[in-house]
């Protein structure tokens, strides 16, 4: 089983234009609304690469079932804790001359629905896949992921961690199977620029230092590089091809490598190469990638 969770869905709304001219009326040329969220967009491309998984986290009014409605009409399995009061959160992603985001806030969580969400984590056991993706509500305790990773401790399950700095940070402790900061969030967290897969090894390994597991570094057109637990380090070029949008793109590298994991009976460079060939295929366009797209772009890698 892998189970990820969404703290703050959403309904994306997608328009793409030729130019966005603020304080003017600006036509769309296209226009599309998807479910978002990062471990939602985790599970959506290990659907279409045949991996099923359970999506968990909170839902909310109308626009929560309609997020719930659009992850069934894709196949995901949802397991969400639906709050009683507000509503799922509408973002705004507008491509143009550049790609330019308006989040919504998202409806307020409390105690009792968060013990909800936690008692959903005790089905999960060994060989089980736990995937935290993405920023944590001001209205969820900032902790709420290291509540998360002890709540799964001892029992063989697997993490994986995308987040920023400090929530990224703070699960360390805990022994992440994996975690996947790009190059920018690498930098962030030692105070400096990561230019080259050269460059981000030694970071990643001060990562495995404080306890993570496997480090996987995405680094956009210098492919990326994955540290792993035993010393290794495996490198992969990016795939060609242009980039159309890179909303998902780093949570269908998760998905990638998780489903080359499984299918390769844990063989990292697998996972690696399908790992960054679904995250430029989502790259490549405006939807998330399929498993046609993701083996086309993994056949360049050899």
């Amino acid at each position: 089983m892998i189970c990820t969770v969404t703290l703050n869905p959403s309904i994306d709304y997608v328009v793409s234009l030729d130019n966005l001219a603020l304080g003017e009326v600006n036509r769309v040329r296209t226009e599309d609304m998807l479910p978002g969220g990062k471990g939602i967009n985790v599970s959506v491309v290990l659907k279409n690469l045949g991996q099923p998984s359970r999506a968990l986290g909170f839902v909310a009014g109308f626009t929560g079932a309609e997020v719930e409605r659009m992850l069934a009409e894709r196949g995901v399995d949802c397991d969400f804790v639906r709050l009683d009061h507000g509503r799922t959160r509408v973002n705004v992603k507008v491509h143009a001359r550049e790609e330019s985001e308006i989040n919504g806030i998202g409806p307020a969580v409390g105690q009792e629905d968060l013990a909800s969400l936690l008692q959903r984590l005790d089905g999960l056991g060994e060989g089980d896949f736990l995937v935290l993706a993405g920023s944590v509500p001001a209205t969820v305790p900032h902790d709420v992921y290291q509540r998360m990773l002890a709540r799964v401790a001892g029992r063989g399950v697997r993490t994986v961690v995308d987040a920023e700095l400090d929530l990224l940070l703070d699960a360390l402790p805990y022994g992440p199977f994996l975690i996947k900061p790009n190059n920018h969030e690498l930098g962030a967290i030692f105070g400096q620029e990561v230019r080259t897969q050269d460059e981000a090894v030694p970071l990643a390994r001060r990562l495995q230092e404080r306890g993570a597991r496997n480090v996987l570094v995405s680094m956009a057109g210098e492919g990326a590089v994955l540290v792993s637990e035993k010393g290794e380090v495996l490198r992969s070029a990016a795939p060609r091809g242009s980039v159309v949008n890179s909303v998902g793109a780093g949570d269908s590298m998760v998905a990638g490598f998780l489903c080359g994991y499984i299918e390769g009976e844990g063989d990292l460079a697998r996972a690696l190469r399908m790992g960054i060939s679904t995250g430029s295929a989502t790259a490549f366009k405006v939807d998330l990638a399929t498993r046609a797209e993701a083996e086309a772009l993994m056949a360049q890698l050899g």
